[in-house]
């Protein structure tokens, strides 16, 4: 009887007291989650089979991030779309501009996630919840119309591979420089509809923010989901804020793995991974000085107060290259108020940065930052396929929020070391 968190998650919603890796099984969900690009075509599919409502209204999440506020006629259409079906069904978590976020920072913010949930969205970083310890993935489009009708999605169980962290993280390194540590041994493909369970001394210390980052990059390894084992940072997170009900799951000690992987990043330095893959990882004082156009610190990887509190810290004082474009973009207008409040905002402003209200942007090439031919960008988001964030021969590398900011100042790709000497 013996299961990982994942399968024991897994087999509570599909009512069954054990399932296996390989197993179909139908499961009950606690969220389905949509956006201004993936919703207009489930909402489609939806209404084309003749649904009068959504299986419940408080558990259909609606967030209109990525071309928010709308970029063009055609994306104020898409978002005009989830508004009036949000109005047609009463939904209670929509979120208009204003309220919007970036929906991966959002939702836990809300506490419309918690431990022990089926998440699914339409949306493949859907897997960063798993840092609370929920079993969260993305799904296409259609599935997410059937999921809306029927409360219901249907799944086969993953099976599980075991990431073990050991050793003190040094200055500088954080959640995206773990993920990034694993994506580059796993390669972008070698976890493949796998589960990625985050373990060891390391991951029992680390900060919620920092969870969040590692859990949203497992899509990058071809993960189905990442997943945290929730504990007391977990609890101290969601108690008061989670919106309903949540339970705490455990693998067993002997649970079953595909694989074990670990690590001792005691002496690890920040990492970047080049183009066109998140799997081209180097450390930072490997990766040559190379001159940059354009910094983004940002997006549901890198957008949270943790990671604008980490580059503000480097950039006070100091002042971006006159070379390059820094766009800062925090993830929700809560976390955009308190780096107001803080003082992170002046500090960002006072360098030469430009701030962006909570959106997806540049990190999928759609506004607010889209490279020319030839152009690089250092970013703290999440891929940097060809063409991902403009133009074809366009370049992107991705990096932590303080590589991030350091690379801004001096204007070629730099170490947190070399900024503050």
């Amino acid at each position: 009887m013996s299961m990982t968190i994942t399968e024991k998650i897994l087999a509570a919603h599909a009512q069954k007291e054990k399932v296996s890796p390989g197993e179909l099984i139908n499961v009950r969900i606690d969220l389905a989650l949509g956006n201004d690009i993936t919703a207009p075509l489930a909402i489609q599919e939806f209404e084309k089979i003749g649904m009068s409502g959504v299986f419940d209204p408080e558990r259909v999440v609606l967030v209109p991030d990525h071309f928010v506020p709308n970029k063009d006629i055609k994306s104020a259409e898409q978002a005009k779309m989830l508004r009036e079906f949000a109005s047609r069904q009463k939904l209670t978590n929509y979120f208009e501009a204003g309220r919007m976020g970036i929906e991966h920072c959002l939702l836990p913010e809300e506490g419309l996630v918690g431990p022990g949930d089926v998440v699914i969205g339409a949306d493949s970083h859907t897997c960063t919840y798993g840092a609370l310890g929920a079993f969260s993935t993305g799904v296409g489009s259609t599935d997410l119309a059937a999921a809306m009708a029927s409360g219901e999605i249907w799944l086969k169980v993953p099976e599980s591979i075991k990431l073990i962290y050991n050793g003190d993280l040094p200055r500088w390194v954080s959640g995206k420089d773990l993920i990034l540590l694993a994506i580059g041994d796993l390669g972008v493909d070698g976890a493949a509809y796998q589960a990625l369970e985050f373990t060891g001394p390391v991951i029992n210390r680390l900060s919620m923010d920092s969870r969040f980052t590692a859990a949203n990059m497992a899509i990058e390894a071809g993960a189905k989901n990442g997943i945290f084992p929730p504990d007391e940072i977990t609890n101290e997170y969601v108690e008061g804020r989670s919106k309903r009900p949540y339970t705490f799951y455990s693998s067993d000690p002997d649970a079953r793995y595909k694989g074990t992987r670990e690590y001792d990043v005691s002496g690890m330095e920040p990492l970047v991974a080049f183009p066109h893959l998140p799997e081209k990882v180097h450390p930072v004082s490997q990766a040559g000085h190379i001159k940059i156009d354009q910094v983004v610190i940002g997006s549901c990887t890198n957008g949270r107060l943790e990671d604008l509190r980490l580059a503000a810290g480097l950039i006070r004082g100091k002042k971006v290259h006159p070379e390059v474009r820094l766009i800062v973009i925090p993830g929700t207008q809560k976390i955009y108020l308190q780096s107001l409040r803080e003082g992170l905002i002046e500090d960002f402003v006072e360098a030469g940065a430009v701030f962006s209200t909570p959106t997806c942007g540049p990190c999928l090439g759609g506004h607010m930052g889209i490279l020319a031919k030839g152009e690089r960008c250092l970013a703290t988001t999440n891929r940097n396929f060809v063409g991902r964030m403009g133009d074809r021969e366009s370049e992107v590398y991705l990096c932590n929020p303080a590589v991030a900011a350091a690379s801004a100042i001096a204007g070629y790709i730099v170490g947190p070391k070399e900024v503050i000497k």
